[in-house]
């Protein structure tokens, strides 16, 4: 199992119950598939640094997981499928990326170094 990292852009005309649905739409396809969630962050509404489909905002999410990789495909494909995602990315995570996301959730200031005295 890998670490990864899903951020997806939703078209901006979504309700606040459509945008909460798709976001539980993409967590349980990760979870029906062997994958655990291990942190979700819905960013809200963003505006873009370029118009995609002449929409100059969209609605964010940042989805973290363990899964297999074959999940990913199958993910990817119910992505494209989606009429609501304007983009998606999907970035594999190392173990200093975790310890670095885990650091910064958890209000660590997560560029300080220890120093000794």
């Amino acid at each position: 199992m890998m670490n990864y990292e899903l951020m997806v852009i939703f078209t901006p005309v979504l309700s606040e119950e459509d945008y909460k649905a798709a976001q539980k739409k993409f967590a349980d396809i990760v979870k029906e598939n062997g994958g655990e969630v291990t942190h979700e962050n819905p960013w809200g509404l963003r505006s873009l640094a370029y118009p995609i489909q002449k929409k100059t905002t969209g609605l964010y999410l940042v989805l973290e997981y363990n899964a297999p990789s074959d999940l990913n495909e199958k993910l990817k494909v119910q992505l494209n499928r989606d009429e609501n995602v304007l983009r998606h990315m999907i970035t594999a995570l190392d173990k200093y990326a975790v310890q670095y996301n885990n650091r910064k959730r958890n209000g660590v200031n997560a560029d300080s170094k220890t120093a000794e005295a």
